[in-house]
């Protein structure tokens, strides 16, 4: 069994900001403010958070192959 990873880097599509972030276990995060640039990230249509869109690991739900969203 594979180990869940609890943090990602998120990248800003905008200002290309990078930043690592700790990922929450028992919700989705659908907002994000760029440290950068200010943008408020959003998850993309299909995804179910901003790490899945954004982030270098998607959220534990999805690693888990388990539903996660709205």
């Amino acid at each position: 069994m594979t180990e869940i990873q609890l943090r990602s880097e998120l990248t800003c599509p905008k200002c290309s900001h990078k930043s690592v972030e700790t990922m929450p276990t028992d919700a989705c995060l659908y907002f994000h403010e760029c440290a950068g640039c200010g943008e408020m990230l959003k998850p993309l249509t299909g995804d179910c958070c901003v790490f899945c869109s954004y982030g270098s690991v998607p959220c534990p739900p999805i690693q888990e192959n388990k539903a996660c969203g709205p």
